[in-house]
């Protein structure tokens, strides 16, 4: 009988250790899918960052041309 119950025990062992491993394979599949989603949206980052330079850039231009415009016009207007 104590066998029997030994038995038992060893099939209770198997089962959590079977479920213990699946539990932390499932954890590294989750690990790997949000790593390449942090990877993923680094790379979406620094495209922003850039076009977000290139657009401040392009803004500024705007502006200080804009400005020589309204100097000029001003000065036409006194005259």
């Amino acid at each position: 009988m104590s066998s029997e119950l030994d038995g038992d025990m060893e099939n209770q062992v198997e089962f959590e250790k079977t479920r213990l491993i699946n539990q932390v394979l499932e954890l590294q599949n989750t690990l790997e899918d949000l790593s390449s989603r942090v990877d993923a949206v680094k790379e979406e980052n620094l495209k922003l960052k850039s076009e977000n330079q290139v657009l401040g850039q392009y803004i500024e231009n705007l502006m200080s041309a804009s400005s020589v415009f309204q100097t000029t016009d001003s000065k036409g207007k006194r005259k």
